[in-house]
């Protein structure tokens, strides 16, 4: 064997950074440590402020009785609801009682493990419900800049910046000890979320320009997504119940760590890379009907799911008194049933339709919000939570890479734009969803907030339906040479892979091949 044909480690990573395969699994990591991140404060967030607030001002303002232990006599200042005044004398300080043996009271008590305090627990929900939406309140602010950067110096950079960012996020949320340094957390996590998901979906759509082969790698990265949403949960409420706080978000930055070595050595983040091509403006893509149905049926679906997040656990505290590594295990089928969702009809959508899966979808979305309320325990959750997740799969899986197929067929072919306003959907749902969602509990209760979210969903499928076949001008269609509306085999001017600069040296190895 020659000396030229042993690989050495720089030519090796010339290839891997020419390698699109290599740049997915660089999306894939990003996404799934956002999302993980993302949930991972799920069962933490209501417990923790719980506990430092609510149970510490119980613990102060009974000063009065050093000597005697904590007792379910005792009622929270909050309520009066698990009171048991009625069993007991009226007169604490005159020791009646104190020598008889514990009677079982009158009135039935709370079973254990139901926390008090129904008043806190309601402005709870408001309160949890605004820290949960500050996230996508602040990347929905964000994500039009994004998208207007990365047209000016391509996707790299701005993947960077959103690791550095979502880094510093993840150490704040380790040693935040007060709701607003939890809020600050949440809303830097936002901006970092921003420059990851548009720089890295607009960089998947730039290198699979073919149809088939993008929805595919668009159900790959939502994999990453699905898998963070799948381990978040559970992860951090686990977690926190038998290590503590710190430790879900000290193992998330090592993560992150991890992530930006990746990014260092395929990426190469110093590099300006602008679009070849003046894309598409911003507003121009807004005023698209088609765009707006398919990132309404985005904003929609996900809505649902977030305004679960800061609901359900609460939900779950006052009626089934669960333990705290519950709170983050019932939202483990959705993520099971998600994940499989996007991986299979990452497929199965470009086959049968992305229309009609979005269509499904968002019907079956609505019937498993209906039945959340009817469960009675945990077990009781596996079957809404599991249809509730895979069928926003569905959705997600068949509207992000519509959008860029949008893009393809009724505007110029630069992504940056309409994975923004993709993104700006997804954070609508997560901003109105959490800070609604807890408003209406606490007007209406919440098997009525499902009732309501749930309806809506059904209301907006049959939108789905214009999504069938959407006009093109006639060039387009020349260009794009396509078999059937939704099914183009490439609907862009073929380019070789040295084409996409992840590094100089990409056309040397490219020459080498031929």
């Amino acid at each position: 064997m020659s000396p030229a044909a042993v690989p050495t480690p720089r030519s090796w990573l010339a290839r891997g950074r020419a390698s699109r395969g290599l740049v997915l699994a660089v999306v894939f990591v990003a996404l799934l440590l956002d999302n993980m991140l993302l949930t991972v404060v799920v069962p933490i967030i209501p417990t923790f402020l719980y506990t430092t607030e609510y149970e510490g001002a119980n613990s102060s303002a009974a000063p009065h009785q050093p000597g005697s232990p904590p007792s379910a006599t005792e009622a929270p200042p909050f309520s009066p609801v698990f009171s048991y005044v009625d069993t007991n004398t009226t007169d604490p300080q005159n020791g009646t009682g104190a020598g008889h043996p514990p009677q079982p009271p009158t009135t039935p008590p709370a079973p254990s493990g139901c926390l008090q305090g129904e008043e806190f627990l309601a402005q709870e929900n408001v309160r949890v419900g605004l820290l949960f939406a500050s996230k996508a309140l602040v990347q929905l602010l964000v994500n039009p800049g994004v998208g207007l950067l990365t047209n000016r110096i391509g996707y790299h950079i701005p993947m960077f910046i959103g690791f550095v960012i979502m880094f510093l996020s993840t150490l704040m949320f380790a040693f935040s000890s007060t709701y607003t340094w939890l809020f600050i957390a949440r809303a830097l996590q936002g901006v970092g979320s921003s420059f990851s998901s548009v720089a890295g979906l607009g960089m998947l759509a730039s290198i699979y320009t073919d149809d088939f082969e993008r929805g595919n790698a668009m159900g790959i990265a939502l994999g990453g997504l699905a898998l963070g949403v799948l381990v978040g949960a559970p992860f951090g409420s686990v977690m926190y119940e038998f290590v503590g706080k710190a430790s879900p978000f000290l193992v998330l930055a090592l993560l992150a760590l991890l992530d930006g070595a990746l990014q260092l050595c395929i990426l190469q983040p110093s590099k300006v890379s602008p679009e070849s091509t003046q894309g598409t403006p911003l507003l121009t893509l807004l005023r698209d009907p088609y765009v707006l149905v398919a990132a309404g049926a985005l904003c929609f679906s996900n809505m649902g799911v977030a305004m679960l997040e800061p609901t359900l656990p609460i939900w779950m505290m006052q009626t089934m008194c669960s333990p705290k590594w519950q709170l983050g295990m019932a939202f483990l089928p959705a993520s099971i049933s998600y994940l499989i969702g996007t991986n299979l009809f990452g497929v199965l959508a470009n086959k049968m339709g992305r229309w009609l899966c979005s269509l499904i979808g968002m019907a079956v979305v609505g019937i498993s919000l209906l039945c959340v309320p009817l469960a009675k325990n945990i077990y009781g959750l596996i079957g809404p939570n599991g249809g509730l997740g895979f069928a926003i799969g569905m959705v997600d899986s068949s509207m992000m890479p519509l959008m860029g197929y949008l893009v393809d067929l009724r505007h110029t072919s630069v992504y940056g734009n309409v994975y923004a306003i993709a993104d700006v959907a997804f954070c609508m749902g997560f901003a109105i969803g959490p800070s609604a969602g807890g408003v209406i509990v606490r007007a209406v209760g919440f098997p009525w907030l499902m009732v309501i979210i749930g309806a809506t969903n059904i209301a907006y499928a049959p939108l789905c339906w214009y999504l069938r076949s959407p006009p093109t001008t006639e060039e387009k269609t020349a260009i794009l040479s396509q078999e059937c509306p939704m099914q183009p085999k490439s609907y862009t001017t073929p380019k070789p892979l040295r084409d996409f600069p992840l590094t100089e040296d990409s056309d040397v190895e490219a020459e080498h091949e031929e």
